[in-house]
């Protein structure tokens, strides 16, 4: 430990103002906190990985899903799921008015009187909705700059609005139920794209146990030595998120990270851990991060973690999917022990893939 730093210290003196990040901000921090500072190690692997900004993630345009286009759109999910783990899908359905209001709601929230967000303020994660900073703060090496409110549905398909604060409310409520539908379309897409029938992936309830997750990230006034969220992969089955127009978001590709370019009114979708093992690798789920700026950044993200509640259900490689050229290459696992790993280990420790693989 460096002379004199106290590191828990530190960690417990921020996470009791019960500000987040963007009370440091409020602040007027000119350099970040030590807490927040990458290390050398992770600054020198940076190099390992050169950005490049010369391709960019696979555009699907989701017209014409219930005419011939289907097969075409079906093609492009397989070569994306496969490739990349990653996409971005446009005229998907979901009004512009209303992505642009969520953003707008979470940025009021995160700006708002800070004694409405202390009222929400919480790390027990048997509370279905809450805000914080870094949810794996005390166990990791170093903390990210941002702030997340979050609402839990993993348990239950329902959240009853007056759980929500009052200034998000309406647009939350209305983001939730279009993410749960866009949610069902990518599932039958996906179904399809691993040779199934459109309703499989949603018959062994992959599209159930869900979370909202808001994410403010406050302008950083050093962004070279801190990072928005540190290198990992999604420990569900499928993701769809929302951002603004700052970008920072970076998936690994053939070695590289490659900025994934904001496009109004689109959603970037990505494969979690889960798919890829029901799918038996045939759909990889990618390593991503987050950069942070000088500017303010926002994204919502809607999860989707397969079933928790019970009765509890064990997922492994689809059968119809196994032969003798393809032998099953994972255990089954419970959803609820994956997620409660995630929970109690450091982001980059999360519980991998190779904890399952036969």
């Amino acid at each position: 430990m460096e002379f004199g730093y106290d590191r828990k210290e530190e960690l417990k003196s921020f996470d009791n103002t019960k500000l987040g990040v963007r009370g440091l901000v409020d602040a007027g921090v000119v350099n970040i906190p030590k807490m927040f500072v990458r290390s050398s190690d992770e600054l020198t692997e940076d190099l390992d990985h050169p950005r490049t900004t010369h391709i960019g993630l696979p555009v699907i345009e989701l017209t014409g899903l219930l005419t011939s286009n289907r097969g075409k759109i079906v093609d492009q999910v397989r070569r994306a799921s496969e490739e990349w783990g990653f996409f971005q899908v446009v005229n998907h359905g979901i009004p512009l008015d209303l992505l642009n209001n969520m953003i707008n709601a979470v940025r009021k929230f995160n700006e708002q009187d800070i004694d409405v967000k202390k009222e929400f303020y919480s790390r027990d994660t048997n509370r279905r909705v809450r805000f914080n900073s870094n949810h794996d703060l005390f166990q990791s090496e170093r903390a990210d700059w941002r702030d997340t409110f979050s609402v839990s549905m993993l348990r239950s398909d329902h959240i009853d609005p007056n759980e929500l604060p009052a200034i998000l409310r309406d647009e939350a409520v209305e983001f939730i139920d279009q993410i749960g539908k866009i949610g069902d379309t990518l599932f039958e897409l996906l179904s399809e794209a691993l040779g199934l029938k459109p309703e499989y992936l949603k018959s062994i309830e992959c599209n159930k146990g869900r979370t909202t997750v808001c994410h403010y990230y406050p302008a950083c006034p050093e962004p070279d030595l801190a990072m928005g969220v540190t290198k990992h992969t999604d420990n569900t089955f499928l993701t769809v998120l929302v951002e603004d127009e700052t970008g920072g978001l970076q998936v690994l590709h053939d070695n590289k990270w490659v900025d994934v370019r904001p496009i109004p009114g689109s959603l970037v979708v990505n494969i979690g851990d889960l798919l890829q093992i029901v799918s038996n690798d045939k759909f990889k789920s990618n390593v991503h991060r987050v950069l942070p700026s000088r500017s303010p950044r926002i994204s919502v993200i809607g999860f989707f973690a397969g079933r928790v509640a019970p009765p509890a259900r064990l997922y492994g490689p689809i059968k119809e999917l196994l032969s003798e050229e393809n032998p099953p290459k994972y255990k089954e696992v419970l959803v609820s022990e994956y997620v409660a790993r995630f929970f109690n280990k450091k982001l980059h420790e999360k519980p991998s893939l190779d904890d399952y693989r036969l």
